[in-house]
């Protein structure tokens, strides 16, 4: 992540457990288990786009009994929170699980880990254009293997995007698993979506590009529900 806004502090509210982001976390690792629980067998690479400190896909990783057999690579652009995600894993023992401080934008970062089992896209769509989110899940036919997983957030403040995002994910073969909270507008929805798709195609050669630009919900104009 880079912007003006301290990513580290921002961080902070996860220690809070009644706090949205903390909430959110908690949707994120249930569709992370989720995802592992229904995997096949054997290795599996896990990749997280703008990770972080980590906590959603090292936290389940910590847990799960299929913990071990996931090799991960979590990229992040602030050194500090790509230390703190160091650490965390190292705490873990989870040996397998890379932490790469650089530009998660730039798809040669995932090279030798894709196409994955597991594509997380966290705090990633609330921060990018509009475009650029669609440019990125056009990407995830490349970096997402067939019957594997990307996870996603987004917040639901006008105008809500995840329907699109919904379409987006469908357009280029991806099975909707579940998105929390309404996509037609039928019914009351939170203030954020956790979203999962299933890839049901077949996996494309994905050249060296860059996916996005991380603006920030502030340059945007969104608040930090739409992260």
């Amino acid at each position: 992540m880079s912007t003006g806004r301290d990513w580290v502090a921002w961080h902070g509210a996860y220690d809070n457990p009644d706090t949205p982001l903390a909430h959110r976390l908690r949707a994120v690792q249930a569709r992370i288990t989720e995802a592992l629980d229904q995997a096949q067998p054997g290795p599996l690479c896990a990749i997280s786009i703008c990770a972080g400190q980590g906590r959603d896909l090292i936290g389940v990783l910590r847990e799960h009994p299929r913990g071990g057999d996931v090799t991960a690579r979590l990229v992040e652009l602030d050194p500090h929170n790509a230390a703190a995600a160091r650490q965390r894993a190292a705490d873990a023992g989870l040996t397998q699980v890379e932490v790469v401080t650089g530009d998660a934008a730039q798809t040669r970062v995932y090279a030798g880990m894709i196409p994955a089992s597991i594509v997380l896209a966290c705090g990633v769509f609330g921060n990018i254009t509009d475009e650029d989110v669609a440019r990125t899940i056009r990407c995830c036919t490349g970096l997402c293997a067939p019957g594997g997983t990307v996870v996603w957030t987004r917040g639901r403040g006008e105008p809500d995007l995840v329907p699109q995002i919904c379409d987006w994910f469908a357009a280029e073969g991806f099975a909707l698993v579940g998105v929390s909270g309404p996509v037609d507008g039928s019914e009351p929805r939170g203030r954020w979506a956790v979203g999962a798709h299933r890839f049901e195609g077949k996996s494309r050669p994905l050249p060296d590009q860059k996916m996005f630009t991380f603006a920030g919900y502030d340059a945007l104009g969104k608040d930090r529900t739409r992260a």
